[in-house]
C-alpha cells in the first residue's frame, strides 16, 4: 500500500469522525477542516508542525479581531481598509520569529474568524481540534503504511 493510499484511507475515516464530533460539540466543521488543512500544508511535519500551524492559526484569530474591533471604531469605511492593510503587513512581519514563520497558517486563522463573523470563541476550538485531527490523519496513515509494508514483507517471506 502506498503512503498516499494509507493517508487517504485514514483521512477519509477521520474526516467522518470529525464531522460527527463537530456537530455533537456544536463546533464549526468547516473551520476544523481549515485547521486540518493548515497542518497538512505546513512545511514542518509531526508535533512541531502541529504546534506551528496551531500557533499561527491562533495569531490569525487575534489579528482578525484587531481588524474587526479597530474597523468598528474607525468610523469611515476607507479606514477599515487601511487597518486591514496595516494588520496584513504585521501578519507577514511576525514570520521573522521561527514559530510564526508559517504565514498561510496565520491567514487561515484570520479568514476563519472573518467567516465566523468574529465568533473567535467558536473558531478557536474548531481550529485546534481540526488541527489535531489533521495530525492524527497523517500519523495514522503513516502507521497504516508501515503496518502494510511489514505485512507485505512477512507474506513474501512465507512464500
Amino acid at each position: 500500500m502506498t503512503i498516499l493510499l494509507a493517508i487517504a484511507i485514514t483521512t477519509g475515516i477521520l474526516s467522518g469522525v470529525w464531522g460527527w464530533i463537530a456537530i455533537t460539540l456544536g463546533l464549526l466543521s468547516w473551520a476544523g477542516f481549515l485547521g486540518c488543512t493548515s497542518y497538512f500544508a505546513s512545511p514542518t511535519s509531526g508535533l512541531r508542525g502541529l504546534a506551528e500551524s496551531l500557533i499561527t492559526n491562533m495569531t490569525g484569530v487575534f489579528w482578525a479581531m484587531v481588524i474587526i474591533y479597530s474597523s468598528e471604531y474607525a468610523g469611515l469605511e476607507v479606514l477599515g481598509y487601511v487597518i486591514t492593510a496595516v494588520v496584513a503587513f504585521f501578519m507577514c512581519v511576525q514570520a521573522k520569529q521561527a514559530w510564526l514563520a508559517y504565514i498561510p497558517g496565520t491567514f487561515i486563522g484570520c479568514c476563519a474568524t472573518f467567516a465566523a463573523d468574529g465568533n473567535w470563541q467558536l473558531v478557536v476550538p474548531s481550529l485546534v481540534l481540526g488541527g489535531v485531527f489533521g495530525y492524527l490523519m497523517k500519523a495514522a496513515g503513516l502507521w497504516l503504511h508501515a503496518k502494510s509494508a511489514t505485512t507485505s514483507s512477512l507474506s513474501e517471506q512465507v512464500q
